[in-house]
């Protein structure tokens, strides 16, 4: 199958998705001897027009799964992007506790894009709302586990002899609901009441020395440029304003926020693991060589 470039795309706020497509999709590009270029979809700016792909890219496509879902912000601008045939890898990246739908939701997004899925997969980072849950992840064990999903994905690919537009793709089978998907994860108190935290916005402390940097990097160009202690419009609670102000200056102090950041946390501090996922439609690397359980591949 020939491949002339693969892209790395990705909505990516706090740079755990960008570490994580970025890695599977230079290794992809190395190991086919194809150049690689980045499509950062994460600033308000990156989404003012549809991208379009060429039949012959793989793009390794990653967002981060807020509620277990794909950031329902993206949707509108998901459903703009013209693969033309395009081969796409859909990679999803959670907090520790649960990717539910977000993966099988990405595939479809591309699906009905018209690219074509090879292979998909559920990653860990960072939890956007803690510094304590999935600490400084993705680590070196998922740096290796990245490694050898791209591997595995690029000799897929060597081994596919049909020319891409040639070759009929099905789908990747992943994990999750078809649609219509599950709800967005609702937390809920010790009485089993919700805790809606959709509105709720972070404060500014006074030392903040107005360096503006948490207006630039704000995905939904919330923050107000010449006042930064004020959010206009909506607040996805990506919590990029709180992880890279260089002093601190920034937090959440809602009541119900707090309470599900410390549930979180206490719920749902067992490591989890990568998965991933290939389509039935590429040849399997031998089974002495990788870890396959079927299309799916734990370890």
């Amino acid at each position: 199958m020939v491949i002339s470039k693969v892209y790395a795309a990705y909505f990516s706020a706090t740079d755990t998705t960008k570490h994580t497509v970025s890695e599977i999709a230079s290794m992809i590009a190395e190991i086919l001897d194809v150049s690689l270029e980045v499509f950062d979809f994460t600033l308000p700016s990156a989404r003012t027009a549809p991208k379009v792909f060429c039949e012959s890219d793989l793009v390794v496509f990653g967002a981060p799964v807020y509620a277990g879902r794909v950031p329902n912000v993206l949707l509108q601008y998901l459903n703009t992007i013209k693969g033309n045939g395009a081969l796409a890898v859909p990679v999803v990246l959670y907090g520790n506790r649960n990717y539910d739908d977000a993966l099988i939701e990405l595939r479809d997004l591309l699906e009905r894009g018209n690219l074509h899925t090879i292979a998909a997969a559920a990653f860990i980072g960072e939890h956007s709302f803690s510094e304590i849950l999935a600490w400084k992840r993705p680590d070196q064990k998922d740096r290796l586990k990245m490694k050898q999903f791209a591997k595995i994905t690029a000799d897929r690919l060597q081994r596919a002899e049909a020319p891409a537009g040639q070759l009929e793709i099905l789908p990747v089978s992943v994990s999750g609901t078809p649609f219509p998907y599950r709800g967005y994860y609702q937390p809920r108190d010790r009485q089993g009441n919700p805790v809606d935290i959709r509105k709720v916005k972070p404060v500014t402390d006074s030392c903040c020395n107005d360096c503006k940097l948490c207006a630039e990097i704000c995905p939904m160009g919330s923050i107000v440029f010449e006042d930064v202690s004020e959010v206009q419009g909506v607040c996805i609670k990506c919590c990029a304003c709180i992880k890279k102000c260089p002093v601190g200056a920034k937090h959440f102090n809602d009541a119900g926020y707090l309470y599900h950041q410390k549930e979180l946390e206490e719920g749902f501090a067992r490591r989890a693991e990568p998965e991933w996922f290939f389509s039935v439609s590429l040849p399997e690397e031998p089974k002495n060589k990788t870890n396959e359980k079927g299309t799916k591949g734990e370890i």
